[in-house]
């Protein structure tokens, strides 16, 4: 019979500067055992409990080791990895022995080596590189998150929180004037519905209306103001028109709200009891006040600002013939690149997650499978296929060596061929229980994991989703690269994206940033790769280079050493309110609708194509997958090719390489 046993392990910083500290011990019964760390120059630090097993039928059971280091200061500052015995992984075989049990061991580290000093023997590793880290300020940061949720306005999740300090604009109220009726004015309130009873507009056309208010009729047929000379935005921005384009705009295909639900949109969260955890982080880390979206316009080209500080050209969302030129077998490419390529070039590695199971849904069966479509792999270098990862496994990777320093994460869509429900995106039509959800998840894998001392988290929203906010947007510096494309009906009339979109909320969340504080500095998407850039010294897009945003939210890391008062857990998500359950005739009825020329959901079948090509060098598979894309015409075609293309690419095994853990080339 084996003996159970254990040992502490201390670790000595060898390196002449303040080195950030991660532990890993590793013995199959008892799995990942970890610690962390700051050490200055010379000092021991620890120690980490480990346990293992001696005696008879102990042989089998090995021993496994790795450090990682984040050194600040002194001649070799850098992140730092100790390399196993083969191939990439991070992890080193050394036995504990029965001459180890309740010793006190002393580990050392540098940048060049791991020395696993057993009293019974012991074994040593090489370092590798990972890459530099923030230069200026106290702030060690060797692993940046970034969570981005749909379609909020700041006003609407914080305006009336009651948290003090936050911004507020002169608007408090917007009037409709029905056809044929009487004006009736709708103030700003609380507590606003949980889910929406129709989606809001927020295409190009329906932002210019609700920052300027309702206008004569224009070509397209809407009512809102035109554009100025030279396809300037028009002036002023007095954010009179919310009430009015919802009440009336057709843009989602959802219908219209009933006349006594147009108010809703003017409404606030009562955010303590409505959003519990995003209200403790807000209270806990920074608010930021004045975030804006990139520009005034819809998810897609607003979610590309965050990858690569321009969309591109992109104004509107995609239709069906723009976006199939964009993702044949290759994805939406970019003049300047994306972060992903910035960090390809740069040496450092990446990881993006999704939430593909539903797990924090309040109706998990309406977004099933197809929610899980990483919008992210729009882009070219990204695929669905090799770059993207199950949330399910994201509390226990960062349990183990985690080599990547950016890590963005995507919520689940719900149900993408229609109203997104069943999703933990907070789309206006989904609960935004399940959001909450997420985010819960995403903040206690990361503060209770071993990255937490050395990490940032960046929580945003990719736009306003048509609800009111108080704050003008303002000026922005062009995305500086070349963005004409006669495909987009406001950049061919000359819109530069020299304009802001709505404010959306944003937290920022880190053991170096200050507890309780709402920044009023005015930042956006690009402050994203900006941000990157100024940590890991990798290249940035232009406007991400441009003042105000070079250098991202690295002003916020302010705190001499990481915090050691943020909370490990925290509020929990609301119970999903109870709604009635879409019906099998309800169903096949949507099913038979055709699908929409522009909007998501083309977007979301061109991804689906783009992965299954991914999966095929065949030239007659690839044709005949083009011709049935090419041939879909209902919403329930849609839900199959769609489900079809996620349920392909999730059934491929992942690289040993791709694997967090691993322990065996």
């Amino acid at each position: 019979m084996s003996t159970p046993q254990t040992a502490q392990v201390f670790i000595t910083n060898t390196t002449d500067g303040t080195a950030s500290i991660q532990l890993f011990h590793q013995n199959d019964p008892y799995g990942v055992e970890n610690g962390s760390w700051v050490a200055a120059p010379g000092e021991t630090v620890g120690p980490l409990l480990v346990h293992f097993d001696t005696g008879i039928g102990s042989w089998g059971q090995l021993d496994w080791w790795s450090v990682t280091i984040g050194v600040k200061g002194g001649s070799q500052s850098g992140v730092y990895r100790s390399q196993g015995a083969v191939g990439s992984t991070p992890w080193k075989e050394c036995q504990l022995q029965s001459g180890d049990a309740g010793r006190q061991l002393r580990f050392t580290v540098d940048t060049g080596g791991f020395a696993i000093n057993l009293d019974s023997g012991g074994c040593s590793a090489p370092m590798v590189r990972l890459g530099s880290v923030l230069a200026d300020g106290p702030a060690t940061i060797t692993n940046v998150f970034v969570l981005m949720l749909e379609n909020h306005s700041f006003d609407n999740v914080f305006g009336q929180s009651g948290l003090p300090g936050i911004t507020a604009g002169p608007v408090t109220s917007n009037t409709w004037t029905p056809e044929g009726g009487a004006p009736r004015t709708f103030p700003v309130g609380s507590p606003a519905p949980v889910a929406m009873s129709t989606d809001p507009g927020h295409e190009f056309d329906d932002v210019l209306e609700q920052l300027c208010g309702p206008g004569d009729q224009v070509d397209d047929g809407a009512h809102h103001p035109p554009l100025g000379p030279g396809g300037a935005y028009p002036s002023p921005i007095d954010m009179s028109g919310f009430a009015q384009n919802y009440a009336t705009t057709t843009s989602e295909g959802t219908g219209l709200p009933a006349a006594d639900q147009v108010g809703d949109i003017m409404m606030g969260f009562d955010t303590a009891k409505q959003l519990p955890t995003m209200y403790e982080l807000a209270s806990e880390y920074v608010l930021c006040d004045h975030w804006f979206a990139s520009m005034p316009g819809p998810t897609w080209p607003n979610r590309f600002f965050v990858h690569a500080g321009s969309s591109g050209g992109l104004d509107h969302s995609p239709s069906n013939t723009e976006i199939l030129g964009w993702e044949l077998g290759t994805g939406f490419a970019l003049q300047d690149g994306t972060v992903y390529d910035a960090l390809d070039a740069g040496g450092r590695a990446w990881r993006v997650y999704i939430d593909d199971t539903n797990a924090y849904s309040d109706e998990p069966s309406k977004g099933s499978i197809l929610g899980a479509v990483p919008q992210v792999s729009a882009l070219k270098g990204v695929s669905k296929v090799t770059d993207v990862f199950s949330m399910t496994h994201f509390a226990s990777d960062l349990q183990n060596p985690y080599p990547y320093a950016y890590t963005f994460i995507e919520p689940n869509w719900g149900d993408v061929t229609s109203s997104y429900q069943g999703g933990s995106s907070q789309h206006p039509m989904d609960d935004v229980a399940g959001g909450e959800g997420l985010l819960n998840a995403v903040y206690t894998a990361i503060r209770n994991s071993p990255v937490w001392n050395t990490s940032l988290l960046i929580v945003t929203y990719d736009e306003h989703g048509g609800f009111f906010d108080s704050v003008a947007p303002g000026a922005t510096p062009p995305p500086g690269d070349d963005s004409s494309s006669p495909g987009n009906p406001y950049n061919a009339s000359g819109f530069d994206f020299a304009t802001h979109g709505v404010r959306v909320p944003a937290l920022v969340v880190s053991p170096w940033v200050a507890a309780g504080v709402v920044d009023h500095t005015v930042r956006e998407h690009s402050s994203v790769p900006a941000t990157v850039a100024q940590l890991f010294g990798v290249a940035a897009p232009a406007r991400a280079s441009a003042a105000p945003f070079a250098g991202g939210v690295v002003d916020l890391l302010t705190q001499a050493t990481p915090r050691t008062d943020a909370p490990t857990t925290i509020a929990s998500p609301p119970a999903p309110t109870v709604r009635p359950h879409v019906t099998e005739e309800e169903l096949a009825a949507e099913d038979r609708e055709p699908i929409p020329q522009t909007g998501n959901l083309p977007g979301f079948l061109a991804i689906a194509l783009k992965t299954r090509l991914e999966l095929t060098d065949d030239p007659d598979e690839r044709a005949a997958l083009v011709q049935q894309y090419e041939q879909l015409s209902t919403r329930g075609e849609a839900r199959t090719f769609i489900g079809r293309a996620m349920a392909m690419a999730d059934a491929v095994p992942t690289p040993d390489e791709n694997r967090i853990g691993a322990t065996t080339p």
